[in-house]
């Protein structure tokens, strides 16, 4: 399949006056002249520099992996076949909407054949706007249309140099919410150089660019600093207004590009429901984010006609289950330590249930499945029960699904980020126990905010906020790895936070007895420079042998069979095979697929069990109309997934199949004692000996070191 290779004959040749001034907020404060206006000559001053900084290091993060993208593919080199076939899996499938927008005369006509499309499921006319988040796609092929850069720009320069854009966006956004929480954009920095410099592990835009986490995490990262600037106290009333409009815009588009957006508003909703129960944010506020987030999310399921698994979702039950709750139980905060834990618990567990009960209704209403195999994959990998259901253990057996690798902390500590996290985490979670403690014993203060007498311990709510937070994403990393890239990138903005917190030092420097105003600003400022120069001088060298290094791209079998596929097939033929091969055949092609990698639908689902049918132990005439059933043409079977060895035994595509068909698996190994030796052989192993029970029904028509492809008899 697709490998990269050494290229061969290549050539040398703060933000608004907003921002708060912390105590000793710069280090040079306390030798300005007093007065009012030299002080804010300086607040301007730092704000100037801060936020150019921030745009700089925005811009130069999305220059230097359009860069590493450029180097790693030789992308302005390679033929249009092949930029499209490095568009892998779902990302080849995504950006053919893209294309299909361009290639269609008008936009009219582009936008009827995105509702009323036939060709990315055989015999089955799909809205494609309701099934996938492809509106980014729509709009960018709109943009390209209507300005006048067809000369200068190709589409697909259009479409990456977009993508790449968003990072720019994305650093700014950590680099804004860590100097919203520190101060000083001192911090800010360090974490934007944080997250270049765990590139591996913050991001993977340059080899997987359509992703829709690529283009949801850059508003994402908006969301969260408009938050944390949201739950500051005393706001003034129209800092407030715009503060909530960026939440809404944000989370909105968020909502919109990726259909993953519920589970991980979930996670967030999660967040303002334990700070709202502990009285560590204000009841008001997290109001207002509920409502946010419900309102988004109704406004995405209209535009995507009423999408069903947006409206069975948990977040949208479990809001509005917290708000019915809250309504129920009048006096939550009141009363003694004990009495207001008990209510509590209570309000908890109706919360929970009344949640449930919501989910299961608005579910049967619906007839909703689009989600189910998310469950059962949970069931399955939190293990509560054994499962031989072939699409949970698809995922299971996936190493992106899996635990995250203990070698991720090894890189995050050659960065010094994840014991600057760790120190960090440390001492704020402690800080937002004693706090949680104080608020519930506190009968008398309904609403104390964390806010306590001079002297004792303080948590703000937007560190909070930002505490919990990383928290939650951090336990949703350990336990799947895919996730990490949430957790990662604001593990840069925690730590580099900390590190120049004002508060963090001066808890820290009480504790041993050392404080001292003088010592607490030389601390927030000479660790995180100390740290600065450390990742300069260790990872410098390195970034620059890693864009001075060209490779190319290099998948000579794919590029034969596309062009074949092009050459020699009409261009209404139906196309069956792996997920993953015929995204890039509806790219490449526009031939009509039977199934493509987008899984969160039911009927696609079953139909791809019944597709992969041809690397099971199945009769060839079995086989045939299995396939005949979803009108196929063509089939294209690949050796990589027919004599796999990349998964361990148990795990190997035919494997999931053996099990879920209760046939034994293949190899050496215990089997279930209930699996029976199969009747047939394996059908992709079985076809290539061009036997009369197999000639009957599939003749060869291509044929080259990784793909076979079998035209398919129309006879009964």
């Amino acid at each position: 399949m697709m490998s990269i290779r050494q290229r061969r004959e290549i050539k040398a040749t703060e933000v608004s006056e907003d921002f708060p001034a912390q105590e000793e907020n710069v280090k040079l404060e306390n030798k300005l002249p007093s007065g009012c206006t030299s002080r804010r000559l300086w607040k301007i001053l730092s704000l100037t520099i801060g936020g150019t900084i921030a745009l700089c290091i925005g811009l130069l993060t999305s220059v230097y992996l359009a860069t590493l993208h450029e180097n790693d593919l030789w992308f302005s080199n390679i033929k249009e076949v092949e930029r499209e076939i490095s568009f892998r899996t779902e990302c080849g499938l995504y950006y053919s909407y893209y294309k299909q927008m361009l290639q269609a005369p008008t936009l009219v006509q582009g936008f009827h054949g995105l509702i009323y499309d036939n060709k990315t499921e055989s015999m089955k006319t799909i809205n494609l706007l309701q099934r996938m988040n492809i509106y980014q796609e729509v709009f960018l092929s709109i943009l390209y249309r209507v300005l006048p850069i067809q000369k200068y720009l190709e589409p697909v320069y259009f479409y990456i140099y977009t993508l790449f854009g968003l990072q720019a966006i994305y650093v700014t956004a950590l680099y804004v919410t860590s100097w919203l929480l520190s101060g000083t954009w001192l911090s800010g920095l360090l974490a934007a150089f944080w997250y270049v410099t765990n590139r591996i592990d913050t991001t993977r835009v340059e080899f997987t660019i359509p992703l829709r986490e690529n283009w949801a995490l850059p508003f994402f990262a908006i969301q969260i600093a408009a938050i944390t600037y949201f739950l500051r106290p005393n706001l003034q009333p129209l800092s407030k207004r715009l503060t909530l409009l960026a939440i809404f815009i944000s989370t909105f588009l968020f909502s919109l590009t990726w259909q993953f957006n519920q589970f991980m508003m979930l996670m967030q909703a999660l967040v303002l429901f334990t700070l709202d129960s502990l009285d560590m944010l204000p009841a008001v506020k997290a109001t207002w984010l509920y409502g946010i987030q419900i309102t988004s999310l109704l406004l995405v399921c209209i535009l995507q006609f009423f999408n069903s698994m947006i409206l069975g979702s948990l977040l949208i039950s479990f809001n509005l289950s917290v708000l019915i709750a809250r309504k129920l139980q009048k006096n939550l905060k009141t009363g003694s330590f004990l009495n207001r834990l008990g209510k509590l618990l209570l309000h908890l567990f109706m919360v929970l249930c009344l949640t449930l009960f919501l989910n299961n209704i608005i579910k049967k209403i619906l007839n909703l499945k689009s989600d189910e195999h998310i469950f059962k994959f949970l069931k399955a990998k939190f293990g509560l029960g054994a499962t031989r259901d072939f699409d949970a253990n698809l995922y299971l057996c996936e190493e992106a699904f899996g635990l995250l690798p203990f070698n991720t902390f090894g890189r995050l500590s050659d960065t010094l980020l994840f014991y600057a996290y760790i120190f960090v985490l440390s001492i704020t979670v402690i800080v937002a126990l004693v706090v949680a403690f104080h608020n519930l014993s506190d009968s008398t203060n309904q609403q104390s905010m964390g806010k306590m007498e001079k002297g004792t311990v303080d948590l703000k709510p937007e560190t909070a906020y930002n505490l919990i937070h990383t928290i939650l994403f951090g336990f949703l990393a350990l336990s799947t790895m895919r996730m990490k890239y949430l957790w990662t990138s604001h593990m840069c903005v925690f730590a580099s936070f900390g590190l120049c917190s004002p508060e963090i030092w001066e808890l820290l420097l009480k504790s041993v007895h050392l404080y001292n105003p003088k010592r607490i600003c030389i601390m927030r400022y000479s660790v995180p420079i100390l740290i600065l120069l450390y990742l300069c001088y260790k990872f410098w060298p390195g970034m620059m042998d890693e864009l001075s290094e060209l490779r190319e791209f290099y998948d000579p079998d794919t590029v034969e069979l596309m062009n074949w596929i092009n050459s020699n097939t009409p261009r209404k033929a139906v196309f069956a095979g792996s997920m993953q091969l015929l995204a890039g055949v509806k790219l490449c092609t526009g031939r009509t697929l039977t199934n493509h990698p987008h899984y969160e639908d039911s009927s696609l689902r079953e139909r791809t069990r019944a597709i992969y049918q041809i690397y099971a132990k199945r009769a060839p005439e079995e086989v045939h109309a299995l396939l005949r059933s979803f009108g196929t043409d063509y089939v294209i079977l690949e050796d990589s997934i027919c004599y796999e060895r990349r998964h361990r035994r148990g795990c190997r595509l035919r494997d999931l199949l053996d099990i879920a068909n209760g046939h034994m698996m293949d190899g050496p190994g215990e089997n279930d004692p209930d699996l029976k030796p199969a009747d047939h052989p394996r059908f992709c192993e079985e076809i290539k000996r061009n036997l009369p029970p197999y000639m009957a029904h599939f003749t060869r028509v291509f044929q080259n070191k990784t793909f076979h492809v079998y035209k398919l008899s129309r006879n009964k």
